[in-house]
């Protein structure tokens, strides 16, 4: 097969390049390489296969590849190419889901205990030059609620299992998961946010979790309350968040991930006191990052070419 692979022009992320794909030991096709637009309409006529951040697959005019029979992203997150319009009828969109579960565990493990040991607090306490000492007590006597299992929430669930959390679990389907004291669906959550001391949000962005967190909802929390995202930054009505926090109605944020990606200088995001920011880098570990993609990618291109689904196949109707 034809594979190309089409690489962030900007070199935000690390390119896959002959190195990357040689040690992925992916044999017997004809591979080629490419950073822009005029690259990737070169070899269009024959391509197969393409391999892309979401954002650059937006870009493309995948109508001019009429052999396209595969696009694998290189995110797990694909809501940048919502509707899907751009992707043609009978090629197989695929994700990358998976290649972020170890990092995004520890980081859920990190941001957890820093909101149980008021990290946020102090670090604003800092800032203002202030000396003021609090004391906190253990993770195993806090309730954790994450919103989304997949590989991202999973992985927070089995971190917070080894602290003894109570842990309970919002997931579409709402079966059981082996790391939850309890799963339930989407329509529970406001009955689950009065008795949540922090709240992990770890879904996929889609029309129906959209501003998931709304105001309302923020005001279901209790006071003193910790919120995570390493979602997407439209998940949460991000003014009402900042609202709570420099009311002092909730304890702290750790955000991965806003509304604005970057954050513009002057936001108000910069100043909101109780919020620890960090750059859109929960889930991604540059060491295994590529090596963990084509992986996948790999288990896609089998499970395809035996007549199977790809295990990453992305479900249109549900958007990830």
């Amino acid at each position: 097969m034809h594979i190309h692979i089409h690489n962030e022009p900007r070199g935000v992320d690390q390119p896959i390049m002959a190195e990357a794909w040689a040690a992925a030991g992916i044999t017997g096709h004809h591979v080629t390489f490419g950073a822009s637009a005029e690259d990737f309409l070169e070899h269009a006529a024959t391509v197969e296969v393409l391999i892309a951040p979401p954002w650059e697959i937006k870009r493309m005019d995948l109508a001019a590849a009429p052999a396209l029979k595969l696009v694998q992203s290189t995110s797990a997150g694909v809501d940048s190419l919502h509707p899907f319009d751009g992707i043609p009828a009978g090629v197989h969109l695929l994700n990358n889901r998976g290649a972020h579960a170890a990092k995004a565990g520890e980081y859920g493990l990190m941001a957890i205990l820093m909101l149980i040991n008021l990290i946020p607090v102090f670090v604003t306490d800092q800032k203002g030059e202030r000396w003021a000492r609090r004391t906190c007590g253990l993770a195993r006597d806090h309730r954790l609620t994450i919103v989304g299992l997949g590989s991202l929430g999973g992985a927070i669930a089995a971190q917070a299992k080894r602290l003894g959390m109570t842990i309970t679990g919002i997931r579409h389907s709402g079966g059981a998961h082996p790391d939850c004291d309890r799963t339930l669906p989407p329509s529970a959550l406001d009955e689950v946010l009065p008795a949540t001391n922090i709240l992990v949000l770890a879904c996929p962005l889609t029309a129906a979790t959209e501003n998931l967190l709304s105001s309302a909802r923020i005001g279901r929390l209790p006071v003193g309350a910790g919120v995570i995202n390493i979602g997407r930054g439209r998940l949460v009505d991000q003014d009402a968040l900042f609202d709570a926090l420099e009311a002092g109605r909730l304890g702290g944020a750790v955000l991965d991930v806003f509304r604005q990606e970057p954050i513009p200088a002057g936001d108000r995001a910069w100043r909101v006191p109780h919020l620890i920011i960090t750059p859109h880098m929960s889930a991604d570990n540059p060491a295994t990052y590529n090596a963990d993609t084509l992986a996948i990618f790999a288990r896609n291109l089998a499970a395809y070419q035996a007549g199977e689904t790809p295990p990453t196949l992305v479900d249109r109707a549900k958007g990830y």
